[in-house]
């Protein structure tokens, strides 16, 4: 685990924002195949989520399962992070290995409310939901 994914796993803003502005590599994974935004959003840290997007993070990166940050957090029931990745362009229909999408997975109303409402947006970056599956 790198200092970028331990601070985002631990909602540690301040090194956060220290380790971008230091050029620290966004696209690092950890075992499981998640990066730095998977990790905040599992740690429910919206400031992380929105330095790690402004800085540029792949919002749609997919673990070797398929599942994406927006699929996780839909399946956890975090309706104010999935709220935070679709208005960052999270695409909603994109699936996992095994064909569920977030809105296949919402644990809760909320979210699928959210997702349901999102489900006729475009897709906001063709190219990063394009990105191969690492």
């Amino acid at each position: 685990m790198t200092p970028l994914l331990a601070a985002s796993a631990t909602g540690q803003y301040d090194e956060l924002r220290a380790l971008i502005a230091q050029g620290a590599d966004l696209h690092v994974t950890n075992a499981d195949g998640n990066n730095a935004l998977w990790l905040a959003a599992a740690n429910g840290s919206l400031e992380a989520m929105r330095s790690l997007i402004d800085a540029g993070i792949a919002v749609n990166h997919r673990n070797p399962d398929g599942a994406t940050a927006l699929i996780y957090a839909a399946s956890a029931g975090k309706a104010d992070v999935v709220a935070l990745l679709l208005r960052s362009g999270a695409d909603p229909s994109l699936e996992t290995v095994d064909g569920f999408t977030a809105r296949d997975l919402a644990a809760n109303i909320e979210c699928l409310t959210l997702l349901r409402e999102a489900r006729g947006r475009p897709r906001s970056d063709e190219a990063d939901a394009a990105r191969p599956i690492d």
